[in-house]
């Protein structure tokens, strides 16, 4: 985990909006709409892994 992570999703965010961008400017709005969606979906897909690797360290810790 740790910082490497909020990098990962800072780049993830970064690489989105410019394609967003440049789909925008070629007039391709729906594409653009799709991009930002997939790019949500991922960066939601990373931050649920680590949720999940939180609940099961808090389930170890206390013997749940």
């Amino acid at each position: 985990m740790g910082i490497d992570l909020i990098f990962k999703i800072a780049a993830i965010g970064i690489l989105i909006s410019v394609l967003n961008q440049v789909l925008i400017r070629a007039g391709r709005e729906e594409q653009a709409m799709l991009t930002t969606l997939a790019g949500l979906v991922v960066v939601l897909l990373m931050v649920i892994q680590q949720i999940d690797y939180l609940f099961n360290t808090v389930k170890t810790i206390f013997d749940l």
